[in-house]
């Protein structure tokens, strides 16, 4: 539902204002383990008074059974104005007042901020029937009519809030249940941490330990906050923040993350990141936030209600009005109060929420974490997914195959250059050169005035010789000449999957140095199964064409677009949107983060602890492409229930209204249905936790 920002029932967390309905959502939110003792407590209350209701009643029948009119049955012969209008009244009033306490709280706010809530309909239907029957068994005079004792509502007031206080006490232990991600991430904080200080290893509060600070951890124990492992080494299960099952090595220099599990060693690490900067929380407050997010759809259901509620007061009236000018008081009664119960919009206020809970709550339960409702309904429509290339089809940790000697120069000498050059280079390419030439033992010497050419290679002065390493356009640039011989020899290494990256000295060609990554295993598995999803493939990469196309072939990718800028991704992005495709783009987040945000959806890959770091509406946490088959999957899925719940939401306010307001629905009736209706949306989005995520 749309509520007003001047609402007093809003409260706010991480920075982000919440606002609530009806009273008892706000107190939920706040303390749901208090609220729901709470809750329990008023449905106790108020079964028990139907309950008690009930037995009246079947006393009352059976006394009228036996030839005992309502008249003559009085339990207390010493108070004859003790009745059985007195006894409903009794039974029905605590229900009334103390078990519907809520709704009369959610009604107050609701006048003071002129907007009608569900609080208000179930308060203002409820006291009708309540008040009504009162004034029938203590102030029948004022009445135009003679009314029988008989002719009260009290059971009708009680059952209405029974019900409903049932159906939301339901409704929020399946939310509870549904919620189980949260807590999962929240049960993984670690209570306590041992640090070094002064010399000494003492025990702390986890959420005291300080950047830089040293932790130590034993086997058995959570590592308490994120860092890199100083000494020592172990295994650790990270299970449940990326849903790998494999745990991990770690050894001196290997990042941890907080909240995971140590297996078999004892290890020490410095602290990175602490707080509300670790993993675990930035997961957390991305998961609550995704949870707490709506979708176009949803918002459009939301106007609606905006404009629904205040007319089912209007036709509650009117339906009273009808009946009365018929000559059908009670009737005229029962239908105002029908009406009221039958149109609250519950099941429209939780049928995106309730399935983003799930969805979303899956997802971070395997390493996949969705932004928010937005993204679940662009990836229903998505018909294109593009890959970048490094890092992402490929594990991005290349290594050098081939040097190649153009001149009389040694290919230890090109090797050593080359990597002279690319020391000040973060680029994958360039750390791989740069550790084949350490690995060979070979003496880099320092660069001077390092100047990187981005999409093209990289120049700098080594002993006052100007090295040039790139692709061939960047020479053809520069002037050099690339002969026949020396394109074929580049033509052959790129064929074979290779980048091949020519070195220069002075303006003359020296060698060819070849780099190759290693793919995925996964990847084409995930190419297949997004295919069999019907959506197109391309592979989008700044290395050459032969290269990218090696790579295309090897995991079943018919389009390549090859040869592309870092900065120029979004515009060849932005082109294929023109076409009326709906784009995924899938990248590494940081290198990519251009493109990400320029495509419907930016899915960042192998994210690992940098969560918030990422620009993309999807984040997987792990390095498995094949999570990027699940994701859209999932996102569909979940897509798919928020339809299915307003679909039903929409139709029960649509065919209950009509037949309350003709008088076909008794209001205890419709305060079945209104509860069964919110349940009904709750339960169809709890089956999401069933779904299984495979890509295959």
């Amino acid at each position: 539902m749309v509520v007003p920002k001047a609402t007093s029932l809003k409260t706010e967390r991480s920075g982000r204002t919440y606002y609530f309905c009806s009273q008892t959502c706000l107190n939920t939110f706040l303390d749901p383990e208090t609220e729901l003792k709470s809750m329990r407590k008023r449905v106790t209350l108020a079964l028990t008074g139907v309950l008690l209701l009930a037995i009246l009643r079947a006393a009352a029948f059976l006394g009228l059974a036996a030839g005992v009119t309502l008249v003559t049955w009085v339990p207390i012969p010493i108070l004859p104005w003790f009745t059985w209008g007195v006894w409903l009244f009794l039974l029905t009033t605590p229900v009334q007042f103390i078990g519907g306490w809520s709704f009369y709280v959610g009604s107050w706010n609701a006048i003071r901020t002129r907007h009608i809530n569900m609080d208000f309909l179930i308060a203002l239907g409820t006291t009708v029937a309540y008040v009504y029957s009162v004034v029938v068994v203590f102030f029948p005079s004022i009445l135009p009519v003679k009314v029988e004792e008989r002719s009260v509502y009290f059971e009708v007031s009680a059952i209405i809030i029974a019900f409903v206080l049932l159906g939301k006490y339901m409704e929020e232990i399946i939310k509870k249940n549904s919620s189980a991600a949260v807590r999962k991430l929240l049960d993984l904080k670690p209570a306590t941490a041992r640090v070094i200080r002064d010399g000494m290893e003492m025990e702390i509060p986890a959420e005291t330990v300080m950047v830089d600070e040293t932790v130590v951890v034993r086997p058995g124990e959570k590592v308490p906050t994120d860092g890199v492992v100083l000494e020592g080494s172990s295994s650790v299960d990270e299970s449940m923040l990326t849903g790998e099952s494999i745990p991990v090595e770690k050894a001196p220099g290997a990042e941890v993350i907080g909240g995971t599990l140590n297996k078999t060693g004892l290890f020490r690490f410095q602290a990175t990141r602490v707080g509300a900067e670790t993993a675990l929380a930035q997961i957390i407050k991305f998961v609550e936030e995704a949870q707490g997010s709506s979708a176009q759809v949803q918002r459009l259901a939301d106007k609606v209600t905006g404009y629904f509620v205040p007319a089912v007061v209007l036709i509650a009236i009117i339906a009273f009005i009808g009946w009365l000018l018929a000559g059908n008081f009670p009737q005229a009664l029962l239908a105002f109060i029908a009406v009221l119960i039958i149109s609250c919009p519950c099941a429209l206020g939780v049928a995106t929420p309730a399935a983003l809970m799930v969805g979303v709550g899956k997802g971070a339960e395997n390493g996949i974490l969705i932004r928010g409702g937005e993204v679940l309904e662009r990836a229903e429509k998505l018909s294109t997914v593009i890959f970048d290339k490094t890092g992402t089809l490929t594990r991005g940790e290349p290594s050098v195959t081939d040097v190649v000697a153009l001149t009389n120069r040694p290919e230890d000498e090109i090797l050593r250059l080359a990597a002279a050059v690319e020391a000040g280079s973060e680029h994958p390419l360039g750390e791989a050169i740069v550790q084949a030439a350490k690995n060979q033992m070979l003496d880099i010497p320092k660069v001077k005035n390092f100047e990187a050419i981005p999409g093209h290679g990289i120049r700098g002065e080594v002993n006052s010789d100007r090295i040039l390493l790139g692709n061939r356009r960047l020479f053809q640039q520069q002037g050099y000449t690339v002969s026949p011989e020396i394109e074929r020899l580049l033509t052959q290494l790129e064929l074979d999957g290779k980048t091949a990256m020519l070195v220069g000295c002075n303006g003359l060609l020296m060698g060819i140095v070849a780099v190759a990554d290693t793919l995925k295993p996964e990847a084409k598995e995930a190419v297949a199964a997004l295919r069999r999803e019907k959506v197109k493939v391309v592979l989008l990469t700044g290395d050459n064409q032969r290269t990218a196309e090696a790579i295309a072939r090897q995991v079943g990718i018919d389009r390549v677009i090859a040869e592309v800028l870092p900065g120029d991704k979004a515009q060849v992005i932005k082109e294929i949107q023109q076409r009326g495709e709906a784009v995924a783009m899938v990248g590494d987040g940081v290198n990519d983060a251009p493109a990400l945000a320029t495509a419907d959806i930016g899915i960042a890959i192998g994210s690992g602890a940098d969560v918030a770091k990422e620009t993309g509406g999807i984040i997987l946490v792990k390095n498995d492409v094949r999570d990027v088959v699940k994701a859209i999957r999932l996102s569909r899925a979940t897509m798919i229930k928020i339809k299915q719940n307003l679909f039903w939401a929409f139709i029960y306010n649509t065919i209950g209204l009509p037949i309350a307001a003709f008088g076909y629905l008794n209001p205890i009736i419709a305060a079945a249905a209104m509860a069964l209706s919110s349940l009904s949306v709750i339960v169809n989005s709890s089956l999401l936790k069933g779904f299984k995520l495979s890509s295959t």
